[in-house]
């Protein structure tokens, strides 16, 4: 298999159709499908003239889609560098990335201190209930708007990244990470700083979670596993309040929480420092882009050796009239040391023995999605199937996923019939939720690297349907941690999926944009999180099952139509590529 065959998990060249017309297979013009044809920066064209839109891109080209042009190449960082930026990044994301959603074992830290006590009656105070009504809906209502907030700050977010860099984004998420823990460390009950401290917090996550994303770049071959490591470290990050609870306890309350965010300053500083000394300005070239730079440098490499030979032949004079009378430009030959640096770092020995006969004019035939929409703008990708059906189905399970979060207890507290009981599986899943992050940080790097994207979705769906059936079950603790472990399991391989389907399907140029707007659309839609709480605790009087049966249904449509999508779209590509490898063998072979 040659080197572009290679696929990696989160970026590859585009698979341009050598359409017969103007209008490419989507519709779209051949000036949108120039960004494509650019990306591969041909600059030497033996059959015909080049035209401008096959230059190699330089640093004064601009791009009203994609403002950065000044990506590194992992090749030109050293490796132990490249090695300490992902353990950083995965460090500083352990510790801050999903900080927030450990809300389930803050909770009763937070309840202890009597944080909205004051929102209860005075005969609920009489009555010493451990929660009331209003203090209950008040804590839940800090953990939702924490999460719509972490969500819909993907889209600006992503914005920021593709325009300053992950340097600028990372700071700046450390700025806010700073800010949520000296307000939640002032807060109390005559100053209501809870809900704008945990926004804080909430907000700096994502900064340096998503600014991470492109580090997946800095080992092309591993770069589903690196996928895997910062999706796991943001789930394991919900331990960090874990642990704090369990010193809360040791201590007796003397770990109150001004002393506990006081002390997590010490994590915004570490986040500032590791981006002013570690970590690159600018983000990693994909695989796709590496491998784009390799062919013109051997393109090159082959211009200046024929201009050599025909120097040789010809004599300087003839040369030198040539040049002046051709619109090509003088190309000076790239040193054959980033050649092989490039082919070391994407690939195998098969790869390594790859020439530029094998590589130019192919595209990837990875199976699955990879390329789908990678030559479209942002604006026309938006508007497609592949991203409204991506959104739906994100809405509905971020949604799901963020109010088992909030309402774990009480929704088991009815389910089980027994406050012990369900107080037992809520300190079971703190403790899960985040080594379900861990242990499955392997599986779903594997998996994501070697598993067709329609059945990743598959098994998103089915699981997604299993975890909700599991919800529906009454007096049943078997039942009810099994629900836990499949959720805690569950919850990384979602948030890591998605982020592969986006960058395969839709590619990385645009992946902030629309990366950002499915997760901000997900949080929009969280709002409802408020409205389903209420009804579980007053309409249906505590009874969660109503509420799960109708995520679940909704989960089923919305997953089957993304499935039958997939699933159609991808026979179509498949159908294409091979009338394409037809076209393209019949055309080697007419040239010889």
């Amino acid at each position: 298999m040659s080197l572009l065959h290679r696929a990696s998990s989160t970026e590859s060249l585009t698979h341009l159709p050598r359409s017969r017309s103007p209008i490419s297979r989507d519709g779209a013009s051949d000036e949108e499908t120039q960004v494509v044809r650019s990306e591969r920066g041909l600059s030497y064209n033996p059959l015909s003239s080049p035209s401008p839109s096959l230059q190699a891109p330089t640093s004064t080209t601009t791009n009203k889609e994609h403002p950065r042009n000044n990506d590194i190449g992992a090749h030109e960082v050293p490796r132990s560098k490249r090695l300490a930026q992902v353990a950083a990044a995965v460090l500083y994301c352990l510790l801050a990335a999903g900080v927030v959603f450990g809300y389930a074992a803050l909770k009763p830290v937070l309840i202890a201190e009597g944080v909205y006590r004051e929102r209860c009656s005075l005969d609920e105070k009489e009555q010493e209930v451990r929660v009331c009504r209003g203090q209950e809906l008040r804590l839940n209502l800090l953990f939702t708007l924490a999460a719509v907030t972490t969500n819909i700050a993907a889209l600006p977010i992503g914005t920021i990244l593709d325009r300053y860099g992950p340097r600028v984004t990372g700071t700046v998420g450390a700025f806010f990470l700073a800010l949520g823990a000296l307000f939640l460390a002032s807060a109390g009950p005559r100053v209501d700083l809870y809900i704008p401290g945990y926004l804080f917090l909430a907000l700096g996550g994502p900064f340096v979670f998503i600014s991470s994303f492109q580090l997946s770049n800095a080992f092309p071959t591993r770069s589903g596993l690196i996928l895997a490591l910062l999706t796991g470290a943001f789930d394991t990050s919900s331990a960090v309040f874990l642990v704090y609870r369990l010193v809360y306890e040791w201590t007796s309350g003397r770990a109150t929480l001004k002393v506990f965010f006081l002390g997590y300053l010490v994590v915004p500083v570490g986040v500032l420092l590791a981006q002013g000394l570690l970590m690159p300005g600018t983000s990693y070239k994909t695989a796709g882009e590496l491998l784009a730079t390799k062919v013109t440098a051997e393109e090159e490499a082959d211009a200046a050796k024929a201009r050599d030979d025909r120097d040789s032949a010809s004599g300087g004079d003839h040369v030198r009239q040539d040049s002046e009378e051709s619109n090509t430009p003088t190309i000076t030959p790239t040193s054959n040391t980033t050649v092989s640096e490039i082919t070391a770092l994407l690939g195998t020995d098969k790869a390594a023995s790859t020439t530029l006969a094998e590589t130019r004019g192919r595209a990837p035939h990875a199976s699955g999605v990879e390329g789908a929409l990678h030559h479209l703008p942002a604006r026309r990708q938006l508007l497609s199937p592949w991203f409204i059906l991506l959104a739906l189905f994100t809405m509905l399970q971020m949604l799901r996923i963020n109010l088992f979060v909030a309402t774990i207890r009480p929704q088991y507290e009815f389910l089980l019939g027994s406050y012990a009981a369900a107080r037992k599986l809520n300190s079971f899943f703190d403790v899960a939720l985040p080594l379900g992050g861990i242990v499955g940080i392997p599986f779903i790097g594997i998996l994501l690297d070697s598993v067709d994207t329609l059945y990743v979705l598959v098994v998103l769906v089915i699981g997604g349907l299993i975890v909700g059936a599991l919800g529906l079950v009454r007096q049943n603790e078997p039942a009810a941690y099994a629900g836990v472990v499949l959720f805690v399991l569950y919850r990384p391989l979602y948030y890591t999926a998605v982020s592969d389907y986006s960058a395969k399907v839709f590619g990385f140029r645009t992946f902030g944009k629309v990366y950002g707007l499915v997760i901000c659309a997900a949080g929009l839609f969280n709002l409802l999180q408020t409205v389903l709480d209420g009804a579980m605790q007053g309409r249906f009087e505590g009874d969660p099952r109503v509420v799960n049966a109708a995520l679940m249904v909704a989960t089923a449509l919305v997953g089957g139509g993304l499935i039958i999508w997939v699933w159609v779209q991808e026979r179509k590509m498949v159908a294409e590529r091979v009338g394409d490898d037809g076209a393209e063998d019949e055309r080697q072979a007419f040239l010889g």
